[in-house]
């Protein structure tokens, strides 16, 4: 009730500011490191602030590729270095960018499954999976280069089993495509049948900041700003929080 209260406080006040009184249509394109987040927040944005939000879901990498091609969204939300790339390239307006969730990168199993010993780098430097599961997103070009930095690439890649856009890692792992996988909190969470073991060492931590901005040739830029505005209150932040985010 708290919280309910919280976000249409959040919500109503953003009817206040000019400019936004019609109702418009908001393109939302987004990593699905968020979906489930927002999913449970972009309603109660809609119900108060008037306007509707359609929303499409993918990879960073997707959405960078996509957007760089010529893809229109008014808000567009991706992994931060693929933001600043299209920030960089005229695609997305600078002066609008905001952060609006931070994930670190955590492991699972299928449910009933040996544990492996993620605890150190050296006992992750000697996992011997059938299969590893990782995105082509964010966490997976990371996760690439730590494989590397720990010689174990070679071994790894032999194994893998990459998702695709919008294709959960943990979904590999049910199905059995992957005995062990790597993945961001957020998009491990909604998985049934998995069992979360743990977030990667600290010192091979990889967290990814989840940043956005208006598109230099968006339809709604004021409605998809008060789209930014709402998003980047502290109201929302449980909700974020229990996805397995961190506010920005």
């Amino acid at each position: 009730m708290i919280m309910k209260s919280r976000l249409i406080v959040a919500a109503a006040a953003l009817l206040l500011l000019p400019g936004i009184a019609q109702s418009a249509e908001i393109r939302l394109l987004a990593s699905g490191a968020v979906k489930d987040a927002y999913l449970e927040l972009l309603p109660q944005f809609e119900k108060e602030a008037g306007h509707k939000v359609v929303a499409a879901w993918s990879s960073t990498t997707d959405i960078q590729k996509r957007v760089a091609a010529g893809e229109i969204a008014d808000l567009v939300i991706l992994g931060n270095r693929g933001a600043e790339e299209l920030i960089k390239h005229g695609k997305l307006v600078a002066g609008t960018r905001a952060i609006f969730a931070k994930s670190g990168i955590y492991v699972a199993v299928r449910s009933g499954a040996p544990q492996p010993d993620i605890s150190s780098v050296d006992a992750l430097k000697k996992f011997n999976a059938k299969s590893v599961g990782y995105s082509e997103g964010a966490s997976g070009t990371y996760l690439v280069s730590m494989f590397q930095k720990l010689g174990i690439y070679d071994q790894v890649r032999s194994k893998a089993s990459i998702a695709k856009a919008n294709e959960p890692v943990g979904e590999k792992v049910v199905r059995g495509e992957a005995e062990i996988g790597f993945h961001q909190l957020s998009e491990l969470i909604p998985v049934k049948g998995i069992q979360i073991i743990g977030p990667l060492p600290a010192e091979l931590q990889y967290v990814t900041v989840f940043s956005g901005a208006i598109h230099s040739e968006a339809k709604e830029p004021e409605a998809a700003t008060t789209l930014i505005r709402f998003l980047t209150t502290p109201a929302v932040g449980t909700s974020i929080t229990k996805h397995g985010l961190d506010p920005a």
